[in-house]
């Protein structure tokens, strides 16, 4: 599976540009803006709202219910400026207040600079988040942006030696349990297991994920979940916002 995945996604990217970069702000279609100029928040096809049960990873591990809040304006004109020294401030400047302690709620709001942004509790309806198409239903910025985003998995016992495994367009960096865990540094496109973090422990019960995507042109998504020791992925976890008001 993780070969066949591999395989997808160039033409999975290559799809989406052809179907977003060739829509017209004429077009009225299940998302944007209506001829009335309101915006219609339709998810769909690859999102959809998260509920309140726990939803388990998909067959491959891949965690695919998030908290994703509005993207935050970052002017980016290239993605040639993503170093290791620009990313790590970028990734830890404080936007907006207990940005790394809180796991908010669906519908929250944060200021941001002059700008109210709002978290969306939502499943990705595919292994990967499309960060673009977030965006792009709700009418908001799409390129020079920074996403924020926070999950909560649930682990049937404590696991030690895992490692979190990331893909992300473009740059990126992750978080589990309010200790950094890997970064993802320069202009690049999503690929699954692109990086992996050092070992790490998986807590007995609630772990909490952070993880922050930037990007100037192009489109933006990411894919999350941990693999054993040997590579394999762990497929026993589940997700459940609400756990973390535990």
């Amino acid at each position: 599976m993780n070969k066949l995945y591999k395989v997808m996604m160039p033409i999975l990217s290559l799809l989406t540009v052809i179907a977003y970069e060739g829509c017209s702000a004429a077009s009225n279609g299940a998302i944007g803006k209506s001829a009335g100029g309101k915006v219609n928040s339709s998810y769909a096809p690859y999102f959809t709202k998260a509920t309140q049960s726990p939803k388990e990873v998909d067959v491959e591990g891949f965690l695919t219910r998030w908290l994703l809040l509005e993207p935050i304006n970052k002017p980016i004109r290239s993605n040639t400026v993503f170093t290791d020294s620009y990313l790590r401030q970028a990734f830890n400047t404080e936007y907006f207040p207990n940005q790394f302690t809180v796991v908010p709620k669906n519908g929250d709001k944060v200021t941001v600079g002059d700008k109210d942004l709002e978290w969306h509790a939502l499943d990705a309806t595919g292994f990967n988040v499309n960060l673009f198409h977030f965006a792009f239903s709700l009418n908001k910025q799409k390129y020079g942006v920074l996403f924020w985003a926070v999950t909560v998995v649930n682990s049937p016992r404590e696991m030690r030696n895992v490692r979190l495994s990331v893909g992300s367009n473009s740059a990126s960096m992750w978080w589990l349990n309010g200790k950094e865990a890997v970064m993802l540094s320069g202009d690049r496109r999503m690929v699954v297991d692109d990086c992996v973090s050092k070992r790490l422990t998986l807590n007995k019960g609630k772990n909490i994920i952070r993880g922050a995507v930037i990007n100037g042109p192009g489109l933006s998504n990411f894919c999350v979940r941990f693999i054993d020791e040997n590579g394999e992925p762990i497929t026993n976890l589940s997700v459940n916002l609400n756990k973390a008001e535990e």
